[in-house]
């Protein structure tokens, strides 16, 4: 349960990010709602993930993480945004670094 708490934390930071970007600088106002409530809930989903004994390291770096991956490509996708090979090979590292410190946490756990 706590692992699925922690992906609907990244799903409506990613949601929350690029409803941002679509608000174009909040000048469409319709989106500071999915805006405001994405934010809102992904931080209250990932407090309720700490608070089911998730390490912080492993709880944001997992976040932190997914949600870089997701956002750069989804804003390719919808927003036409640039991800060249050296900005993927960016995003692999990223998730390797985030499976390195899982792996760490469980091996002091």
């Amino acid at each position: 349960m706590t692992w699925l708490l922690l992906a609907c934390a990244i799903v409506l930071e990613v949601v929350a990010t690029l409803s941002m970007k679509a608000s174009h600088g909040f000048t469409r106002k319709a989106w500071i709602v999915p805006v405001a409530l994405g934010y809102l809930g992904a931080f209250t989903l990932l407090g309720a993930v700490l608070a089911r004994g998730m390490p912080v390291g492993v709880a944001y770096g997992v976040w932190a993480a997914s949600g870089v991956a997701l956002t750069a490509l989804l804003g390719r996708l919808i927003f036409r945004e640039p991800l060249s090979l050296l900005m993927a090979a960016g995003v692999v590292l990223i998730a390797g670094g985030v499976l390195v410190i899982e792996l760490g946490a469980q091996a002091v756990a």
